[in-house]
Parts: C-alpha cells; sequence; structure tokens
C-alpha cells in the first residue's frame, strides 16, 4: 500500500457519506466535504468557511453550510453520467496526502454501452486560502459524441436540523436518512451575476450578518461548439458543449475565489477581493504546482512515519493531513470545531478539545497555527466575560460550546426533547483548560510577548471567576455541583480533574501577575486598571490555590474522582466489541450511569496526563489501573489518552489497542459516525501517542526528553518538533536514537533514554540506548 493516499475502488452508495468525510479537502480557511462532482441520491455535500456561523431559524448557532463550489454535472449525447443514470463499469478515488489532492476516475456506460471516462481533481490551495480548483476532464472511448459540461456554484444550502424522534427499531435507508431531517435557512442571497466571463454570487448570513462572495472563472483547454453562463437567484453556472470524437479528451479547468465581510484585516469588499483571486492565477498547473509547494513546506515539520508498518504511517498522516487543512495560521479569530470544517457534526462548535488534545500537535509542528487558535479565546474574551456575568460572576468564563462569539451555545437538550444537557452549566474545566494551553504555549515557545499580552487578561479574568466560583468549607475551598470530562456524572461536588487544574490555574495567573510587576510594569497597569485588578487581589489568588480541596499524592493510594464517586454502584464491564473496546453493559446507556461506577472516560487519567510530574509512578499507576477498568471509552479522546498513560506506568500491550482504536477510528470508522465529519481530536490525540507516547517524548521547564520505546512491529519512528524558534528532527529506534537540530544558536541540550545529550546546529548526533533498554 502507498501510505501517501487514501483510496477508493468501488462505487458503493451505503459508503458514500463515510467517503465524503475522509476525503475532506481544506486549507484552514474552508473544507470541502469528498462528494462526488454530480452529487448523488443520499449525498451530503458540504463546505464549512472557519468562522461563518449564524442562528436565523436553529436552536443554537450553526457552522453554516455555504455554497458549494464543486457542483459538476457532466452530458454524453443528453445522459447525464452519475451513478444512478448510467453504469458504473469502474471507479477509484484517491486522496493525495502530500499535496491535499483529491483525484477520480469513473468509467460510465450508456444504455447502448457507449463508455465514457470522468476524471476530476480537485484542491483548496494551501499557497492561497481564497482559492479552490477543480479540473473537469471527459473521454469518449467507443464513439464520438456531443458532451456538454456545467459547472457551477450552489447558494441553495441547507444545515440539518433536529432529526424528528422515531420508533426505536426504525431505519432508513442510505437514499432516505438525511431526507428524514429537518432544515435551517441561513444564507440570502444578494446577487448572481456574470461580467467579463467572471461569474459572482453573493449571499448574506441572515442572522450574523456575515457576507460571502464566490467569484468563478473556467479555462478550457479546446475550443467547444458552445459556451453559455447561466444564472438564477442563488447559482451561477458555465455550461460548454463538445463534439467530442472516438477516443477524444474534453473538459474544463475551474476557479474559485472565496472571501467574506469577517475575513481578518480585509480592505476591500468582499466580492472585488474573491474576483482579484480567480483573475491571479495564471492556469490550473501553476496553481498546483503553487499548492504542492506549500504542501510540501508542512510536511517537512510534520510528517510523522514508522518505518516498518506502511499502515500505521497511513493513519498518522492522515491524521496529519486533517489536522494541517483544520487550522489557519492566518486568522486569530477562528478556533477548530469538533468535527473540523469536514462536517456538521456538534455544529461546527468549539471544545475544550481543541486546547487540550489539538494544541500540542500544532504547538510542536505548526507554532503559528498554535498562536492562531489561542488568538481565539483571546478573540471571544468579551463572551466570556459575559458568560460569567450571566452566572453571577465577574472575570470570565470560557463557555463549554463556543462559536463566533465566545457565548455559550451548547444546547439544553437532545434533539428529540428526552435527554437533559448539564454540560453547559456544569463542565466549567473549559476555563481552567484554556489557561493551560496559554502556560503551554509559553513554556515551549518562549514567546513571552504573546503571554505578556494575550495571555496575561485570560489568566487573570478567568482566575478571578474562578475565586469567585469556589464556595468555602470550614477552611477550605470547594467546587459543587460541576462536571468533569467524564459526562456520565453529573451535579458532583470536588471533581478531582477539575479542582486540580483550578489549582494550577490559580498559582499561575500569579506567578504571571508577579512577573510582569517586575518586568512589565506598565503593561501589567494596562491590564489591571481597566478591570481594577490589584496586587492584592493576586495575592488572594494564591491563597484560594492553596485552600482548594484537592485529593494529594498519598502514594499508596487511589484519588477518587470526585466526593461519593467510590460509593456508587459498581457495574462490570463484561463485552467488547469487534474492536476491543467496551460495550455498555446490559440495560445502560450515556444517560443513565449516573449512580454507577462507569465511566466516558477517566478524569484521573487525563489529570496525569496533564500534569504527569505532580504524581509518582506509583500513583499514576495505580490510578490507570483502578479507573482503566470502569472506563467505557465512549468519547473519541479517551482512547488516546489511555494510551499515553498507559505506556508511560508500563501498560505497554495495552496502549497497542488503544492506539490501534484511536488511529483508525475514521480510516476504519470504528465508532460508525464518521459519516458525521472527522474525530479531529482523535486525529491529534492519534499523533500524540505516536510522539509523546512510543517516541517518549516529552518538553519541560529543564528542555526535551526522548525515551522511545517502539512496538516490536515497528522498526523506526521519524518526526520533528519545534522547541522554541527550532526544528528537531527525531529518528528513533529500538536501540538506537538520531537527532537533527535545525536553526542558527547554541546547541541543544536534550536528554535521551535519561542520559543528557548535546546537539549543534545542523548536527546529526547519534545515541545508543543503554544496556538495560536494549536488553
Amino acid at each position: 500500500m502507498n501510505p501517501w493516499t487514501v483510496v477508493e475502488n468501488e462505487w458503493n452508495p451505503h459508503r458514500a457519506n463515510y467517503f465524503e468525510t475522509i476525503f475532506t479537502v481544506g486549507n484552514g480557511r474552508l473544507g470541502t466535504r469528498g462528494s462526488l462532482e454530480e452529487r448523488h441520491t443520499g449525498s451530503l455535500p458540504g463546505t464549512f468557511l472557519a468562522g461563518v456561523y449564524d442562528a436565523f431559524d436553529a436552536p443554537v448557532v450553526d457552522l453554516v453550510n455555504a455554497p458549494d463550489w464543486l457542483v459538476t454535472e457532466v452530458f454524453a449525447d443528453g445522459s447525464r453520467l452519475d451513478t444512478e443514470s448510467a453504469a458504473v463499469l469502474s471507479h477509484h478515488r484517491e486522496l493525495d496526502l502530500r499535496r491535499g489532492v483529491l483525484t477520480r476516475e469513473t468509467v460510465f456506460a450508456l444504455p447502448d454501452g457507449a463508455r465514457f471516462v470522468l476524471r476530476t481533481e480537485r484542491f483548496a490551495s494551501m499557497a492561497d486560502r481564497d482559492l479552490c480548483c477543480l479540473r473537469v476532464r471527459v473521454t469518449a472511448l467507443d464513439r464520438a459524441a456531443t458532451v456538454m459540461i456545467r459547472t457551477g456554484i450552489d447558494g441553495h444550502r441547507r444545515n440539518r436540523e433536529r432529526l424528528p424522534t422515531y420508533r426505536e427499531d426504525t431505519e432508513f435507508g442510505y437514499d432516505r436518512k438525511w431526507d428524514k431531517w429537518a432544515l435551517s435557512t441561513h444564507l440570502r442571497s444578494t446577487g448572481t451575476g456574470f461580467t467579463e466571463g467572471v461569474g459572482m454570487l453573493e449571499c448574506r448570513t441572515i442572522d450574523s450578518g456575515v457576507d460571502l462572495a464566490y467569484a468563478l472563472r473556467t479555462e478550457l483547454p479546446t475550443t467547444p461548439q458552445r459556451r453559455v453562463e447561466v444564472r438564477s437567484h442563488e447559482s451561477i453556472a458555465v455550461e460548454v458543449n463538445f463534439a467530442a470524437a472516438a477516443g477524444e479528451t474534453v473538459g474544463v479547468d475551474k476557479f474559485v475565489g472565496v472571501a467574506t465581510s469577517r475575513d481578518p484585516e480585509a480592505a476591500a469588499a468582499p466580492g472585488d477581493r474573491a474576483r482579484a483571486t480567480v483573475a491571479r492565477v495564471t492556469d490550473f498547473g501553476q496553481a498546483s504546482t503553487a499548492n504542492a509547494a506549500a504542501w510540501a513546506r508542512l510536511w517537512a515539520e510534520s510528517d510523522c512515519e514508522v518505518v516498518g508498518e506502511d499502515r500505521v504511517t497511513q493513519a498518522l498522516r492522515f491524521a496529519v493531513y486533517h489536522l494541517l487543512i483544520a487550522a489557519n495560521p492566518d486568522d486569530p479569530t477562528v478556533s477548530i470545531g469538533a468535527k473540523s470544517l469536514s462536517g456538521e457534526g456538534y455544529r461546527g462548535h468549539v471544545f475544550w478539545d481543541t486546547e487540550i488534545m489539538l494544541l500540542p500537535f500544532y504547538l510542536f509542528t505548526q507554532p503559528r497555527a498554535a498562536r492562531a487558535l489561542l488568538g481565539y479565546r483571546h478573540h471571544t474574551l468579551p463572551g466570556a466575560r459575559e458568560v460569567a456575568a450571566d452566572n453571577g460572576a465577574t472575570g470570565a468564563r470560557f463557555p463549554w460550546e463556543s462559536a463566533d462569539t465566545g457565548r455559550e451555545e451548547c444546547p439544553q437538550y437532545t434533539h428529540d426533547g428526552s435527554g437533559r444537557f448539564y454540560t453547559r452549566e456544569e463542565e466549567l474545566h473549559v476555563t481552567a483548560d484554556v489557561a493551560y494551553a496559554v502556560i503551554r504555549y509559553t513554556e515551549v515557545t518562549g514567546d513571552d510577548t504573546y503571554l505578556f499580552t494575550e495571555g496575561a487578561p485570560i489568566l487573570f479574568e478567568t482566575a478571578r471567576y474562578w475565586v469567585q466560583r469556589c464556595e468555602p468549607e470550614g477552611d477550605a475551598l470547594v467546587l459543587r455541583t460541576v462536571m468533569g470530562p467524564d459526562e456520565f456524572h453529573s451535579h458532583v461536588d470536588n471533581n478531582a480533574f477539575t479542582n486540580r487544574l483550578v489549582r494550577w490555574h490559580l498559582e499561575q495567573a500569579a506567578a504571571v501577575y508577579r512577573r510582569m510587576a517586575a518586568e512589565q510594569p506598565e503593561l501589567l497597569a494596562a491590564h489591571a486598571e481597566p478591570v481594577a485588578l490589584s496586587a492584592a487581589e493576586a495575592e488572594q489568588w494564591v491563597d484560594a490555590a492553596r485552600r482548594i480541596r484537592v485529593p494529594v499524592d498519598p502514594d499508596c493510594g487511589v484519588i477518587e474522582q470526585f466526593d461519593g464517586y467510590f460509593e456508587r454502584t459498581v457495574v462490570p464491564i463484561t463485552e467488547w466489541d469487534d474492536n476491543d473496546m467496551p460495550r455498555y453493559p446490559a440495560g445502560f446507556d450515556h444517560f443513565n450511569c449516573e449512580d454507577t461506577s462507569l465511566l466516558k472516560q477517566p478524569d484521573v487519567v487525563m489529570l496525569m496526563h496533564l500534569l504527569p510530574e505532580e504524581y509518582s509512578l506509583e500513583t499514576r499507576r495505580q490510578n490507570y489501573l483502578f479507573y482503566e477498568a470502569r472506563t467505557l471509552h465512549k468519547s473519541s479522546l479517551s482512547p488516546s489518552i489511555h494510551a499515553i498513560v498507559g505506556l508511560r506506568v508500563g501498560e505497554a500491550d495495552t496502549a497497542e489497542r488503544y492506539f490501534g482504536r484511536s488511529a483508525f477510528v475514521d480510516l476504519d470508522d470504528n465508532q460508525g459516525n464518521t459519516e458525521e465529519g472527522i474525530h479531529i481530536a482523535s486525529a491529534a490525540g492519534t499523533w500524540q501517542v505516536a510522539t509523546h507516547g512510543f517516541g517518549g517524548f516529552q518538553a519541560t521547564r529543564d528542555g526535551l526528553r526522548f525515551s522511545p520505546a517502539l512496538p516490536s512491529s515497528w522498526q523506526r519512528l521519524r518526526f520533528s518538533v519545534h522547541w522554541r524558534g527550532r526544528v528537531v528532527r527525531a529518528d528513533l529506534g529500538h536501540h538506537d536514537a538520531r537527532f537533527e537540530l535545525i536553526g542558527d544558536g547554541p546547541a541543544e541540550h536534550i536528554s535521551v533514554w535519561g542520559d543528557p545529550v548535546q546537539v549543534g546546529p545542523g548536527e546529526v548526533v547519534e545515541v545508543r540506548a543503554p544496556e538495560s533498554v536494549a536488553s
């Protein structure tokens, strides 16, 4: 197999929605699902623009399903070439992960047996994030024919909304299931037309008032018999007719420019910018070359390869590909939703996943993108202040589900109204998670400018919120009625993950305040005076941190996940699925595990992943074994964290199983819901397992550490990490490791299998494993 590609080798309408997700092309600015250009019954096409949200007739804000730039129809002698109107003799699509290009070749047969080959190539340019390109080629294999190609932009788009309630055993086929959903309208057309061969479609989001503009330009490799420009209220298209001889290939090259009124630092109107985008493209080859070069630069810093296991390498590169197309380092006003830009799942909302699961990948491979993601939290800080105020507090509290404004967007009920979500009120840990990301970014990059300008207000205002949210209990402070990452248990007191991270958060905020008072007093005053923050209040954070009741490291036992957890009914896990993952015990589901010991994902194990140096190895091991036996892994975040912590406490066999679950969650669709969008947090977790887990990579205040412990089937593991402005390339084996330092400056001192190693710029250093490891 080729570890740089993902392929589809036959047409199967039952698998079409799955391939639409995994074949998503994008560039961080937008993502477009891998639907067939001509669509089919049951298709679920979608293009999503980062940051374009609307709530017009939806219960909460949606990431808008924007105009479709792919839509294309091909006719041969009046017969439509699609998977239902013609016979499909062969079908092959291939996603080139190296270049971000999706290609297709389908052979159709008409009723008289005449065969036609449809070939397409598409990409969202990584060199010009405003540009999308599509090449269409049609070959008449057996006889001459009249070929008509119509390609354009469809602005009649809708978001799916609230599935009605049906009997429990009701099933709908692939051709009907999406028809059963209600729809939300978010776009209103504001104009379509053509000027000098360039088409324009403009629309506006109805509630949020964002203007969208799409420009369309086509180039023809051969002269057509006829070219017609077609427009309607919500669409534009170019229609071309060719007289194709037997064996002749005809086609269209299509360039689409996309612009919105919310684009940062955009001076010109969206329509003018979209038109300028297609005007500066000379031809398809030039655009393709520029895109490939941009991807080559990304892969040089982001590739993660396992020598000896091509399928694992494919899974890692697939994960990295989707991470790279999800982030835009040029836009600090947007973040990444739980399904990235690949589907409507979770309405495109942003969760804690971004800071805890996704950020490490960008931090160590694309630090500009990491900086932009943190910029989103600063951009939405006013919304976080509103969330705190809505809950009777000052300061800032980040919402559980965030969109464009930073206000709370989590729905209160399930789609059928039968289940209540308490996450919006109780899953407060997201605020501490953001603070953790701020400090972690600063530690890895050494970017004090960020910390003192945008990071500090986040830390200060969220620390203020925590002090008010805590309640006194004797001499201690407690956090009542909360929910940890394990969402099976609501209304709990003193969740171990939340309390411990809040203590850490307050300590870090106070430390940054003190440092700024010494090093940046004027900048500190600029932050403090508008919100009446004083040195005395900052010292109160230290006192509050000391008083917060959190489980301490006893070195002799298990940390209780929350008050009373040990008294919950123990329900054994006795069944596992085909992926060797736990099934719900009979009679249990997501909404009725409250009184049991069953966990969706374990808060204590996650805590020990984030703050490993706070707990002894024996404490981490005991807690891992205790909670692993009680965890159902009903979050795609859970397996990767279990793998990393498992490796660090000596549970390698279990870690390999969890790595497989994380690495192939979408490639193998092992949760059965990939059609709704990529599990982007699992993709980032997969990278973390490979690098932080099997690679033994850690970045600490003292520098970089590598303690590789590869699975027996892996020959070598290769990846690169950014560290304070430079890049360290690691090539790790079972008994040796090689390192190269890219960038100017002094030598870097790293630790390899516990021994100090010095690597100079441009130098390749080889290290042999100590006897204890080699044996």
